[in-house]
């Protein structure tokens, strides 16, 4: 997928028009229009601004990352793990692990 279909995909997905996300980062609606037909590319401020805007990492925007699901929230998230002694980090991943395998095992039985 191309940094403006993920523009396209994300703005869509929060129902918002070109203009609404424009207003967001400080330009305007055709200018938005040139990003999502790859026309032309921002400044890295600019997409920095746009991901932002659009709650997703700068990297998944620019294709570096299939996942959108590293949203800022699950990113400070991480951050604030990152912050923990080893012990409690263990203990977290236990926890999160143990999750994980039960999701897995509920999916796996619903097929």
């Amino acid at each position: 997928m191309t940094f403006g279909e993920r523009i396209i995909s994300l703005r869509k997905k929060l129902k918002w028009s070109q203009d609404e996300l424009a207003k967001k980062i400080g330009t305007s609606a055709p200018i938005i229009g040139r990003y999502e037909r790859n026309e032309i590319k921002p400044s890295i401020e600019t997409a920095k601004n746009i991901a932002d805007s659009l709650n997703v990492t700068l990297d998944y925007l620019l294709g570096g990352s299939n996942s959108a699901v590293l949203d800022k929230e699950l990113l400070k998230r991480l951050e604030d793990i990152e912050s923990l002694s080893q012990e409690d980090k263990d203990k977290i991943y236990y926890f999160i692990d143990m999750a994980i395998r039960d999701a897995k095992a509920r999916q796996a039985y619903k097929e």
